[in-house]
């Protein structure tokens, strides 16, 4: 594995008398594609929520490049350069590509009218027309429209490269492929490993195991809120992962 860019060490959380996550462990090395893989309940979202400060742990450290970071608030993830595509992809419908993806975010016009806060969407618009080129994100209209137009995978691609942006370590993809057709998913996929090959981490949820496979590097498997395998991808069938996932047969 290439240097480590994130650790997480222990952690726990509790909701109630249900335990969600159980003492986990794990580092994501830089420039790869993590998988995290269980049944329903096993813990992944809570996991990678602690890890990107959408959840708050019990008990547990995480650290950035060898540094102690405390995730209180997507904020202070942020500001580790880690970032969270969420299941419901975080956008809002009834605005632009660009918008959307300089959403918290906006450049400002530079002199006066920046200091009152008058946005420069000329300039705006020409860095999310080169973003998107960059990560070959073909998307006809990138303002005027509201993204609620777009196809799902397209919508899916605008989420993503709103993550990779702003992103400079780690993207966290929950279910990125979940509900798109069969070209969709591919072009996500594909997106996926660009993201990679631009040296940014990835750390995928998913339960489409042969998408799992075909883009992953290492994959862990959770169930009911413990990991219980840790294996390079290429070391796995799907057979394997299935009773991993359900616990039939040692853990590898």
């Amino acid at each position: 594995m290439e240097a480590t860019i994130l650790e997480a060490r222990g952690l726990s959380k509790r909701f109630g008398h249900i335990t969600a996550v159980d003492d986990i462990s794990l580092e994501i090395g830089r420039g790869e594609i993590l998988a995290i893989v269980g049944d329903n309940g096993a813990g992944k979202t809570t996991l990678v929520k602690m890890i990107a400060g959408a959840v708050r742990p019990d008990s547990g450290e995480v650290f950035v490049e060898g540094g102690a970071v405390r995730m209180r608030s997507p904020l202070d993830a942020r500001r580790a350069g880690v970032e969270m595509l969420y299941q419901d992809l975080a956008l809002l419908p009834n605005l632009d590509v660009t918008t959307n993806l300089f959403l918290g975010r906006e450049r400002v016009l530079s002199g006066p009218l920046g200091l009152l806060g008058f946005i420069d969407r000329r300039r705006m618009r020409r860095e999310t027309k080169n973003h998107l080129a960059d990560l070959r994100i073909n998307i006809p209209r990138l303002w005027g429209t509201p993204v609620a137009s777009l196809s799902g995978g397209q919508r899916q691609s605008v989420a993503i490269a709103k993550a990779m942006v702003w992103a400079s370590k780690l993207v966290i993809m929950d279910e990125p492929t979940a509900a798109l057709g069969v070209a969709q998913s591919r072009a996500v996929l594909e997106l996926v490993k660009r993201v990679r090959g631009r040296g940014t981490s990835v750390v995928i949820i998913s339960h489409i195991l042969p998408h799992v496979l075909d883009i992953a590097d290492r994959i862990v498997v959770l169930r009911h809120g413990k990991k219980v395998a840790e294996a390079a991808a290429r070391d796995l069938s799907q057979d394997r992962l299935i009773q991993l996932i359900v616990g039939a047969g040692a853990a590898a």
